[in-house]
């Protein structure tokens, strides 16, 4: 019966969708994200779920197919203006990871050793990208035991990364609010003028309004995405995310292109399935036995990040709670980013107004600063410390 794509794929959207209720009934306490990815782990370890039932489930390979597009989609939604109006989030989301670097480099490799420290920095600083150099410059050298630091690292860090800086959003979005009661909250991304434009002008033609024409552009922005990655070896993710930006500037893409062509909720339950599969190869026996030094990790990853956020924050004269939360991304990134800013403005808001508007305040900077974390700078982080192995 759970050989059945169908059965498999609803079983694991019924944690999803167990997550989204749980977020709607804690008010964005508890991240449905996190639920869905323990709540797998935990049913796979149990016996109760196969660990096989996402490829059974077929569902994680369209998500993969996916990620190009939706990041993309996320270049869409930040106009030039905005982007060249967020380098604080740059500098904040770059600030927590030198902090957050040097104490595990000094401390980690006091404690165990350091390779241990290298094995642990570059997830740190990203993710599955940097995951990927880690372990493959440990099997070459030989230190092929110590690849389960690294998965367990992006397995498990945003159990604690998630949680924190929602709690971070949470009270920011509350300030916002109030600033809102008093008639002092300004927006900085308030670019719905150009957009209803944009919107009103597209709507005389039923070429620009077809919805398949729409995606189909994004798709074909996206795969130009991937050739160029593959041309230059600059991640595809970050080519994707360009093409978004300057697409959205020149006219080729509409602002939040795969929501005008009705494709961004399923597109992102794909990209779910895909994170959650990140944590399928995870036994308990390899998180008892490396766990000693994957808290250790961890938790010098978080202090450092929240450390830098905070400096960096107070340097550019940013609420420390609006700053935090951007170090944080380094722990989850994409999709995770965009889920919480969602979750909180969701929770937050007394009514549809301000959700709005809280989400448009939160949103930009997280993902900015996700890329910067997770797509640019785990990689570069990766590849240059496991040359000194």
């Amino acid at each position: 019966m759970l050989s059945n794509p169908l059965i498999a794929t609803t079983l694991i959207f019924a944690l999803i969708a167990l997550g989204e209720w749980l977020s709607i009934v804690s008010r964005a306490r508890i991240p449905m994200l996190l639920t869905a990815m323990v709540g797998y782990l935990v049913l796979v370890w149990t016996g109760i779920f196969p660990v096989d039932l996402l490829e059974r489930s077929q569902f994680a390979a369209l998500g993969a197919i996916l990620i190009g597009p939706v990041i993309l989609h996320m270049g869409t939604m930040i106009p030039f203006a905005t982007l060249k109006s967020q380098y604080k989030a740059v500098l904040i989301a770059v600030g927590g990871l030198v902090v957050s670097g040097v104490l595990v480099l000094t401390i980690v490799t006091f404690l165990f050793d350091y390779p241990t420290a290298v094995a642990g920095v570059g997830p740190l600083s990203g993710g599955v990208v940097a995951l990927i150099i880690t372990s493959e410059k440990l099997t070459e050298i030989g230190l092929a035991s110590l690849i389960i630091i690294p998965a367990l690292i992006v397995a498990f860090q945003g159990v604690l990364g998630m949680p924190l800086a929602q709690f971070f959003l949470r009270k920011y979005a509350v300030s916002i609010q109030k600033e809102m009661d008093n008639g002092t909250f300004v927006s900085v991304n308030d670019t719905g003028t150009d957009h209803t434009a944009t919107e009103t002008a597209s709507s005389s033609s039923p070429i620009k309004t077809s919805m398949t024409l729409k995606l189909f552009y994004v798709f074909v922005g996206a795969a130009i995405g991937v050739l160029l990655g593959e041309l230059t070896g600059i991640n595809y993710s970050l080519w994707c995310l360009i093409i978004g930006v300057v697409g959205l500037k020149i006219g080729i893409f509409e602002s939040k292109q795969l929501e005008k062509a009705n494709s961004f909720n399923i597109s992102m339950l794909g990209i779910i399935f895909v994170v959650i599969g990140s944590m399928a190869g995870v036994s308990p026996q390899d998180v008892v036995s490396n766990l000693p030094s994957v808290i250790v990790l961890i938790l010098l990853g978080t202090t450092g990040l929240c450390i830098g956020g905070y400096i960096v924050s107070k340097l550019v004269k940013w609420h420390p709670n609006k700053g935090m939360p951007v170090a944080l991304t380094a722990l989850f990134g994409f999709p995770a980013d965009y889920i919480l800013c969602e979750e909180v403005s969701r929770s937050i808001a007394r009514n549809e107004k301000e959700e709005k508007a809280i989400f448009n305040e939160i949103l930009t900077p997280m993902l900015i600063g996700g890329f910067t974390t997770v797509t640019i700078a785990s990689i570069i982080i990766a590849g240059i410390l496991v040359e000194t192995l």
